[in-house]
């Protein structure tokens, strides 16, 4: 009887110990862990230019870049305070910060993730006036002058005349 529980006994510690042997083996098989890289804290806050009041629900979009490898897009919107806050972006990295609010011009700039904590305030302006190369010359729609316009008076070779009438052509 001695003999019989010696041999289960045996038996369950021979098991024991090639069950842990197994799984020490499936570890060294497997890829390794690699830890993922440190990230940065980043908290960006957005307020009115004019008057320094937070503006909510801006969108805040991050373009992270590892050297010239594009890394996708993360986009958050701003709290009621006009704070959006993440946590997920590699220090060493550069950042393209893009800031969009209705009724507000867009903001756009880069930065290159250095330190474990970074805070960023942008403050969005109101759209300003349209630039163009044309003036207003000032004419009411019932001018028929023809000035300020070039309808092809003088040289024109169609023969078209500068009233704006289009006239038979002789073949």
């Amino acid at each position: 009887m001695h003999l019989r529980v010696s041999a289960l006994l045996a038996g369950i510690g021979l098991s024991l110990c090639s069950l842990a042997l197994l799984a020490q083996e499936d570890n060294s098989h497997g890829r390794k862990y690699k830890a993922p890289p440190l990230s940065a804290h980043i908290e960006v806050t957005v307020l009115k230019d004019f008057n320094g009041k937070p503006i909510g629900n801006a969108h805040v979009i991050f373009h992270p870049t590892e050297g010239d490898r594009d890394k996708g897009s993360l986009e958050l919107k701003t709290n009621d305070e006009g704070k959006a806050i993440i946590d997920v972006i590699p220090i060493g990295d550069t950042v393209t910060l893009q800031v969009i609010a209705n009724g507000y011009q867009t903001y756009g700039q880069s930065y290159k993730i250095d330190k474990s904590e970074m805070s960023m305030e942008v403050r969005l302006k109101r759209p300003g006036g349209q630039y163009s190369i044309y003036k207003n010359s000032g004419s009411t729609s019932g001018d028929s002058s023809g000035s300020g316009s070039n309808s092809g008076a003088g040289s024109s070779s169609s023969g078209n005349q500068s009233n704006g009438q289009s006239q038979p052509q002789p073949k």
